[in-house]
């Protein structure tokens, strides 16, 4: 199944709960009014997409087929695709090498299995990968990384549990270092009931790096479970209360009708989305475009 198919049926659930609804509306609208207005607007707000983001991209429509004059809903629906690409659309910048990459996020998220497929997709594109297990707190999370670093054929590195992440850190930048690794991706503690603890944790971290890995790209991205919606958008800005987040990765929205989330997620954090996960397959993990993903919705 090609790129497009596989993200065409990821999204199954989310264009039952959206696309199709809106297919329905523009099919028995015969004036673009009020009425018309109010039922968009709670099609958005059912599919996840959230208060504010809805009422930006309502706001939005409004002005342009206003300015425009349309009156055929056909039109006014290809105007509301094009706002959707540009809610999203936040520019990424490029990756730079060496990299660190910190993957941060709540248990439960995918976050493990996310860190395999990133190793597996960084190395399809002909870069070294390491993995550092500095989830150290929660009961066997260095051998479920361990069984994705064997999958990937990637080295690891892990020290016992309990043990001081920011130790595993260290001696994971040593290791790529010697190794002239192009990408060391460190898994992370998945707790927020503290947030200072977490804070103080990843600080001390980017700490050792920028002291002993200076010239390594820092970049910190956050895995979130598409199902828990506008919980996750919740989970989401308390993340980045606590550490500077650069990067949203979006998991199991093939199980959600609530993909309206991605939308969401622009204007509620301002940050990109850089990849989303479509499936259990190794290769299900994709980036993200914002005109692609709109596409496949449609």
């Amino acid at each position: 199944m090609g790129f497009f198919q596989r993200l065409k049926q990821g999204l199954t659930k989310t264009r039952g709960g959206l696309t199709e609804k809106v297919d329905e509306l523009v099919k028995n609208t015969r004036e673009i009014d009020d009425d018309f207005y109010d039922e968009l607007t709670d099609i958005l707000i059912l599919a996840d997409v959230g208060m504010n983001a809805t009422m930006e991209v309502m706001d939005k429509l409004k002005a342009r087929v206003e300015e425009k004059q349309i009156k055929d809903a056909d039109q006014a629906k290809e105007m509301f695709k094009q706002i959707l690409v540009e809610e999203m659309n936040i520019p990424r910048p490029p990756l730079k090498w060496p990299m660190v990459m910190f993957v941060v996020g709540v248990n439960g998220v995918g976050k493990t299995t996310t860190i395999g497929k990133l190793a597996l997709r960084f190395q399809e594109i002909g870069r070294s990968v390491m993995l550092a297990a500095a989830d150290t707190f929660r009961a066997a999370a260095d051998e479920q990384l361990a069984v994705w670093a064997e999958r990937a054929k990637v080295p690891i590195i892990r020290h016992q549990e309990g043990s001081d992440p920011a130790a595993v850190v260290y001696d994971a930048v040593q290791s790529a270092k010697a190794k002239n690794i192009d990408l060391l991706i460190v898994d992370t503690a998945g707790r927020l009931h503290n947030k200072k603890n977490l804070m103080d944790e990843l600080s001390k971290m980017r700490r050792i790096i920028d002291r002993e890995y200076p010239e390594a790209e820092m970049r910190c991205m956050l895995v979130l479970d598409a199902t828990t919606g506008q919980n996750g958008i919740q989970q989401a800005k308390q993340f980045k209360e606590a550490a500077e987040i650069g990067g949203i990765i979006l998991t199991k929205l093939d199980g959600t009708a609530k993909g309206g989330v991605a939308i969401a997620i622009r204007k509620e954090l301002n940050v990109p989305v850089w990849y989303i996960g479509v499936g259990e397959g190794i290769d299900d993990l994709q980036a993200f475009d914002a005109k692609e993903f709109v596409n496949a919705l449609f």
